[in-house]
């Protein structure tokens, strides 16, 4: 869809809104209105095609630097409207040293570097072998764009064996988007088909000519997209990529990940029309909002960081009222939000029993607020207001569980994952969407500056979390049964009856193993790499948390 079209669409939604909420409540005029008769107006009495112009003004004057000199105060603006999807305008291709390069040749079309990119810079596409030969026929640079498609086995010769036509996978890398994190290379793992070079003119002028031929393909076609692979989601752009990419998030965040495999989900799911997202403040409103860009091509509401639960619940009862009952929506927050001021708004809408689901991007720490611990933080965490020091050693408390809380909730879904484990986190979504009643999914995201870590690490400490017991898989859902151990899953976690996972090596994966890996825990160790009694405390908790995760499923050790 045009840019044009997406932003006509929003103001025109918006409008009816406004429209039919002063029709039935009588609203004339207030205070504002009759002072700024300019925001009384409706956006409809507006020109929309002179609208969306004045709107790429606004994006090009941003692109530009000179927004703060040259734009005057506008109605869009003053109603904090952000039309859908403008984060694809926005260049970060001055960010970063580096970009990755594809090697076609080590390609297995595991589609993990697309999956697990925080910023929409890496995306594939299946063609039929002839269709491929043609894209290239007709570019001018036909070497260059030849080298971005890959002969699989996944896509080619398991399709030609069957008698099927066969595809040529390719992987193309947005200059545009890519802030040179690194995580696509690390997840990419021993198969080696991606690795980072040094950024310089002829780089980049090179990636966006292949970007344009992208662009110019059309969609992979649906018999090369496999329903029982769910990395696979995302090859389906036009209705999974409901997540853009330019949004302003650090490097690598693990938040953004899981944002866009939400969206890849539920668009897969519901589609487009049928989804709605209410964001409490923190990290994901910040960067999903930084005016003018905005990521996401669904309707997005940000509200305060306590009461997203409460204005979701608002949403919701409308949305029935007008026989949506089938749209799906979405609260999502940080352990700020969620864990700490907003849980008593978020317990209340998991009682009240309405269709709401919440992620709950949680990185044990206000990453917003520059880091102070919550009651997501692990014993012994270094972070302002829980700082390492002579008398105290770190947060003194333990870890709130909110997801064991929420579990003694009536009837609500529950899951904790991560995005680095694909199938979980998809299979989690996609049982919470279809879930009949309140959901609620907790997922393990990686703050690289709070939790001290390299910017292309963020699935790799997600799957440590997971293996050391510091954030176990779990899911809790009602329709199993009537008793717990019926109900709650823990599949997906290593050595299920073990107290700690053993690596192939032999050696123990233990919390002291995760903690070792992160900044947040280093005073806790000695030049020896002994570790202080106050995190053998918050080891010994961490056990006691999965031990009796254990005996809720009916494990026996």
């Amino acid at each position: 869809m045009s840019e044009p079209r997406l932003i006509h669409d929003a103001l025109a939604e918006l409008d009816r809104a406004v429209r039919e909420f002063r029709s039935r409540e009588g609203v004339g005029s207030d205070f504002a209105l009759e002072t700024h008769p300019e925001l009384g107006r409706s956006l409809l009495d507006l020109d929309i095609e002179q609208y969306v112009e004045e709107f790429g003004r606004v994006t090009t004057a941003y692109q530009t630097g000179v927004a703060g000199d040259e734009l005057p105060a506008e109605v869009g603006l003053a109603r904090s409207l952000i039309p859908p999807g403008t984060g694809r305008m926005r260049d970060f291709s001055y960010i970063g040293r580096e970009i990755p390069e594809f090697l076609p040749e080590k390609c297995v079309a595991c589609m993990d570097c697309v999956t697990q990119c925080p910023d929409t810079a890496i995306l594939a596409k299946v063609l039929e072998s002839r269709a491929v030969d043609e894209a290239i026929a007709e570019d001018e640079r036909s070497d260059e764009v030849r080298r971005h498609w890959s002969k699989t086995r996944k896509f080619h010769d398991a399709f030609e064996k069957s008698g099927d036509p066969p595809g040529l996978f390719g992987i193309f890398i947005d200059p545009t988007k890519c802030k040179g994190c690194g995580e696509c290379v690390e997840v990419c793992g021993d198969h080696g088909a991606l690795r980072m070079i040094s950024k310089n003119p002829q780089v980049l002028e090179q990636a966006r000519h292949t970007m344009e031929h992208f662009h110019r393909l059309p969609e992979t076609s649906e018999h090369f997209i496999r329903e029982r692979i769910p990395s696979d989601r995302m090859l389906a752009c036009e209705k999974t990529h409901l997540y853009v990419g330019g949004a302003g998030s650090c490097s690598g965040c693990g938040e953004a990940t899981a944002l866009r495999m939400l969206m890849a989900q539920v668009g897969w799911q519901k589609g487009r029309e049928d989804v709605g997202v209410v964001a409490a403040t923190g990290c994901n409103t910040v960067y999903s909002s930084t005016y003018p860009y905005n990521p996401f091509l669904v309707p997005w509401i940000n509200s305060l960081f306590e009461n997203a639960p409460a204005v979701a619940m608002g949403i919701r009862k409308r949305w029935d009222q007008r026989g949506w009952e089938d749209k799906s929506l979405w609260v999502v927050g940080g352990d700020g939000a969620m864990f700490d001021i907003g849980f008593g708004s978020l317990s209340r809408m998991l009682a009240s029993g309405l269709d709401i689901n919440v992620l709950v991007l949680d990185t044990q720490v206000y990453s917003n607020t520059g880091g102070q611990a919550s009651t997501a933080s692990y014993t012994g965490q270094m972070a302002k207001m829980a700082p390492h020091g002579e008398v105290q050693k770190g947060k003194v408390e333990s870890r709130k569980d909110i997801a064991r809380i929420a579990m003694m909730h009536p009837d609500v879904f529950v899951a904790q994952t991560t995005a680095a484990h694909v199938k979980h986190f998809y299979d989690a979504v996609s049982a919470a969407t279809s879930y009949p009643g309140p959901s609620l999914l907790v997922a393990y995201t990686t703050c690289q500056p709070e939790h001290g870590v390299g910017d292309a690490l963020s699935a790799h400490q997600a799957k440590l979390a997971v293996d050391s017991r510091a954030f176990p898989l779990m899911v809790h859902d009602p329709r199993r049964g009537e008793r717990l151990r019926e109900r709650l899953d823990l599949k997906g976690n290593p050595s299920l009856r073990a107290d700690w996972h053993h690596d192939k090596q032999g050696r123990v994966v233990d919390f002291l193993c995760f903690a070792r890996s992160e900044g947040r825990f280093r005073r806790h160790f000695d030049r020896e790499g002994e570790p202080s009694p106050e995190i053998l405390i918050a080891q010994d908790r961490v056990l006691q948390s999965w031990r009796l995760l254990q005996e809720m499923a009916g494990i026996q050790p």
